[in-house]
């Protein structure tokens, strides 16, 4: 039997590791003594403010107190000199306070009537360019009238007058006669007579005495300012010439059609300044 060769091993030993322990705790003392100091100092520093601002308000406070009073006595010596009481001197302030309020209220108004008026006047300045609009349209239809009235009294026809030598623009028809009355120039009454009945046209008289359809001819009398004029066998559409009035003018009567049934209708024609009847008989 062989002898059995003994290996010894060296024993186990923990210094190693308790030194690390100890270095790590020593480490973590030394943060929490490092840590400790700032906080501390922090603490102190806040302290030192937070006694600073109480000593602040302190101050303060004794300073309000200190206005309160002063002005309490100012208020007490402004009292004394007014000879007003407390009240009174409340019921002024209410009275001032409103009358601001007032005023405030009033400018309000006043901004806001300005905004209306402004308003209106740009409404009104938009209304006066739609009226000029307007009058421009208006002038410009009534020079187109002018023009068809100058145009259609171009094509009425003139005849002369059995007493004046110069010519007379007569109408045919009732249309015509619309043309002649918008001239202006002279005053016009559409009648009809039957035979033998006198009948009151404008300011005279006039009686239907013969008619002659077939010849479209017919003689009637004329009563003005007391005298008679009778025309005798006259034509339509012929001007039939009197004059009349205080001061004599010109009036002119036109049969524009006689009827079967005796009977004729035309106008009579008179000056504009002429006299007007109280009450015409058409």
């Amino acid at each position: 039997m062989s002898e059995e060769e003994v290996v010894e091993t060296p024993p186990r030993t923990h210094s190693g590791a308790l030194l690390g322990a100890i270095g790590a705790a020593l480490l973590l003392a030394l943060g929490g003594l490092i840590w400790s100091y700032t906080l501390s100092g922090k603490v102190t520093t806040q302290q030192t403010e937070l006694d600073g601002a109480k000593a602040q308000n302190v101050k303060l406070e004794a300073e309000l107190r200190e206005t309160d009073a002063r002005l309490k006595v100012a208020t007490d010596e402004l009292s004394s000199q007014l000879g007003l009481t407390q009240k009174q001197l409340d019921t002024r302030a209410q009275e001032i306070l409103v009358r601001e309020q007032r005023t405030e209220a009033n400018t309000a108004k006043l901004a806001t009537a300005q905004q209306q008026t402004a308003q209106q006047v740009t409404q009104v300045s938009s209304a006066v360019t739609d009226v000029k609009t307007d009058v421009g349209g208006v002038k410009t239809d009534l020079g187109q009238t002018k023009s068809d009235l100058a145009a259609a009294v171009a094509q009425l026809t003139t005849m002369k007058g059995d007493l004046s030598d110069h010519g007379s623009l007569i109408a045919r028809n009732h249309d015509e006669l619309e043309v002649l009355k918008h001239k202006g120039d002279r005053t016009f009454y559409e009648f009809t007579l039957a035979k033998g009945v006198k009948k009151p046209v404008g300011t005279v008289s006039l009686e239907l005495r013969k008619t002659d359809p077939k010849k479209n001819k017919f003689t009637l009398v004329v009563y003005s300012d007391d005298k008679q004029y009778e025309k005798k066998d006259r034509n339509t559409n012929e001007p039939l010439q009197f004059y009349a009035g205080k001061d004599p003018m010109l009036f002119e009567i036109v049969v524009n059609s006689v009827s079967v049934k005796n009977t004729v209708s035309g106008y009579l024609s008179v000056p504009k300044s002429a006299p007007v009847p109280a009450s015409t008989g058409q």
